[in-house]
């Protein structure tokens, strides 16, 4: 597998090439979500990429009406709030990520509890378009 620092670039870079990648460290198997170069359970630097199957969980979520540019720039306001959630993935580690395909529902089809599949989606214009990580019920 391609060698990629285990820090934030690292991760953009699978993301924007459609996968969502963690890192494990090889001492002791825990899995790190965001990646870090040190495993914090054992304190080993010996790390490796591990791809993750996207499926999850959502542990809690808050709908915002007052986000920052990049979402205001995507067409989300106080009219048009967007959903935000902790996925807790079949692998075991926790993120966030935006909740699609539930826009325009406040009070809506979202839950704890509910199953969702990551998705990869194009953020930006021109030279500064970027994929982020998201998460659509299953």
């Amino acid at each position: 597998m391609e060698k990629r620092a285990f820090n934030r670039s690292g991760f953009t870079a699978w993301l924007s090439e459609g996968r969502l990648m963690a890192a494990r460290c090889k001492a002791c198997g825990e899995i790190h979500l965001p990646p870090r170069a040190l495993c914090a359970r054992c304190y080993s630097a010996d790390m490796e990429w591990q791809q993750l199957s996207g499926a999850g969980r959502l542990e809690g979520f808050t709908w915002i009406h007052v986000g920052l540019p990049g979402m205001a720039a995507a067409g989300f306001n106080r009219e048009n709030p967007y959903c935000s959630g902790v996925v807790r993935l079949a692998e075991g580690p926790a993120i966030s990520g935006q909740i699609v395909g539930v826009e325009g529902h406040p009070q809506g089809p979202v839950w704890v509890g509910m199953p969702v599949q990551a998705v990869f989606m194009e953020r930006g214009t021109g030279g500064e378009r970027q994929v982020v990580l998201g998460f659509q019920r299953l």
